[in-house]
């Protein structure tokens, strides 16, 4: 074909001639999209497997951090709170420091007072516990619950009636929601490591239930490493007794020149203690100076609660738990209790409550001040905590040994004690005696460390698997101790063999029922579980509304197996689909006929009529 004329003809070798009009707006496309694809493409730098097992990784150990920050922080409070109520009492009980610094206040009514509000209100414990936790959090109950131990500090620095009794009142109102939410949150830390150590498995990436055994050497090892770092807890508080009140202390001769008897024979807890226990009264600058060091150390608990500790579920599982309605929440420890498992545990919870504050307040008291002097109890105590530290790690051997050998060990070393102690009583002030009261503490923290992580260990292995049961059977279990506290209240005034009696014959019952337990459940006896309420939302745009009827439950009957769950829930889901899809269609319906024209939709489908109409009529001409 010719050219026309003003067209000039193109050889191919020659030149190179411009695309047509847009030619390079093209070519820049096709360069953009070759770098858009480079950039968003795999890189040959990245390995994805290499880079989900370095975060599973780091989540690990931040699950190992909150374990140490937990621990940490729960031994910091109790450290303070333990080492101040000592020193405290100790002062108050001197009649020369109430008469010369608080003549007319009466010290001693408010001290019996305080002590009622700390051992007496845990005792109601149950019905609000699960409540606070739920609302809450484990979190910040910890959070809550130190920073009510640090206002029980600052108290001391104006000791009055209307300072010292409430704060007192508020410690035995935190005392079961702080321990049950560090026995929920040690165990779901533990629940969370094996999650992120296989989250390759099926079943953790589906969130389904975890299979039975499959955390229970986490829960072991994460309960020895709280108790090892905790009863550490006993050490420290000992700290301002020696450091500050012991220089001010009396000798023996003058603290128990009316003491006649020591050990079992007596009644009460030191009969004819001299009042007056201090050489010369302590500065109280110097009173000031050690309660601020204590009140920094509460405030530092706080902090590692709310800065160290992380969340112990997810947010979706945080709402799930809250959804279930207030009502279930109350009741469901009460109808935990029907499980023959909780039921058969409650004398080991009594007992390790009762072993705990009788070696604190009456073998520490009665046996070793009233022998040794007032001025050896930093050092019984210090023995105690050292011990129960030391003989935690024995916990661990329950990774290859039945669960049943650190409950069973405790009970032993502590019941062969109990007869010693039986069959004690020594002449006071007499210093030879220091060994073998050593030897017995030691024992005793051997024991105590045995069976409060036994117990613990116990509880978390039995509910491994049940992440929403966690916080109902943590508050029964420090709901018992917490009756363990009222009776050691009660029973001050007692003789020592009938408070000694008891104690044995509450570990005996404790280890009947405890073999009978192992046997049902080594018999596979189905335990009588009630039924926790699945949540029921209703999904509404992005947000989550609970149902007008939240408290309604069916928990009376027993819970379902795990596969009929997952096929009712299964349903239960297409059905809440179907019946979102179905509204939202005939919501669009009414939509779309109330508004007619002006609705988007409406206007769309308006256009593209007129749009096909209009071919057709280009058809047609």
């Amino acid at each position: 074909m010719e050219a026309t004329e003003g067209e000039q003809p193109i050889e191919d070798g020659d030149q190179v001639v411009a695309p047509p009009n847009g030619g390079a707006s093209e070519l820049l496309d096709v360069g953009q999209e070759g770098e858009m694809e480079e950039f968003l493409g795999p890189q040959a730098q990245y390995n994805e497997e290499e880079e989900e097992r370095k975060y599973y990784r780091r989540k690990r150990l931040g699950v190992i951090k909150n374990v140490a920050a937990s621990s940490f922080g729960a031994m910091i409070v109790y450290s303070v709170y333990m080492g101040l109520l000592q020193m405290q009492l100790t002062l108050h009980y001197d009649m020369t420091y109430r008469e010369v610094k608080y003549s007319n206040l009466g010290l001693e009514d408010i001290d019996r007072k305080m002590l009622m509000g700390i051992n007496v209100t845990p005792i109601i414990g149950l019905l609000y516990t699960p409540v606070l936790i739920r609302f809450l959090g484990t979190k910040w109950m910890m959070f809550l619950a130190s920073g009510i131990y640090a206002l029980f500090v600052s108290t001391n620095y104006w000791e009055r009636y209307y300072t010292l009794v409430p704060s007192a009142v508020a410690i035995g109102v935190a005392i079961v929601p702080f321990w049950a939410s560090l026995g929920s949150y040690i165990t779901r830390m533990a629940q969370q490591y094996y999650e992120y150590a296989n989250y390759k498995e099926e079943h953790v990436q589906e969130q389904r239930k975890l299979p039975k055994g499959a955390c229970y050497s986490y829960i072991i090892t994460f309960q020895s490493i709280f108790f090892v770092i905790f009863n550490l807890s006993f050490v420290f508080a000992e700290f301002p007794m020696r450091l500050v009140l012991h220089e001010y202390l009396h000798e023996n001769s003058h603290v128990l020149c009316n003491v006649k008897t020591c050990g079992a024979a007596i009644k009460g807890i030191i009969p004819g203690f001299n009042s007056t226990v201090l050489r010369n009264l302590p500065r109280s600058m110097l009173l000031i100076e050690v309660e601020s060091i204590l009140m920094g150390f509460a405030f530092l608990a706080m902090i590692i609660f709310l800065l160290l500790c992380g969340p112990a579920y997810r947010p979706t599982e945080e709402i799930d738990l809250r959804s279930i309605g207030w009502g279930n929440i109350f009741q469901l420890p009460f109808k935990h209790l029907r499980d023959y498992r909780l039921r058969l545990l409650c004398p080991f919870f009594i007992y390790s409550g009762l072993e705990m504050l009788f070696i604190i307040s009456g073998f520490s008291l009665s046996y070793g001040v009233c022998i040794l002097g007032i001025k050896t109890l930093w050092l019984l105590i210090l023995v105690y905590g050292l011990s129960c530290s030391v003989f935690s790690l024995l916990s661990l051997s329950l990774l290859r040994l039945p669960r049943w050998v650190c409950l069973m060990g405790g009970a032993a070393v502590h019941g062969v004690l109990l007869v010693v102690l039986l069959a004690l009583t020594v002449k006071p002030n007499s210093p030879e005696y220091l060994g073998p009261l050593l030897v017995i503490t030691v024992l005793w923290g051997l024991g105590s460390a045995l069976n409060k992580t036994g117990v613990s260990t116990v509880v978390g292995l039995l509910y491994a698997e049940e992440k929403e049961r966690l916080d109902f059977v943590y508050t029964i279990y420090h709901w018992w101790q917490a009756i363990a506290i009222f009776v050691v209240y009660l029973w001050s005034q007692m003789p020592m063999r009938a408070k000694l009696s008891i104690l044995l014959a509450t570990l005996l019952l404790a280890c009947c029922c405890y073999w009978v337990m192992e046997r049902r459940v080594a018999q596979k006896v189905k335990p009588r579980m009630p039924r926790i309420p699945r949540p029921r939302h209703k999904v509404k745009g992005y947000r989550y509304l609970e149902e007008d009827n939240s408290d309604e439950s069916d928990s009376e009957g027993s819970e379902e197996d795990d596969d009929e769950d997952e096929e009712e829930r299964t349903e239960e889901d297409e059905r809440v689909v179907e019946e979102m899809v179905a509204g939202d269609r005939e919501e669009g319906g009414r939509d779309a006929r109330a508004e007619g024209a002006d609705s988007p939709g409406a206007w769309r489908r308006g256009a593209e009529g007129r749009g096909a109409h209009a071919e057709d009529d280009g058809r047609e001409i």
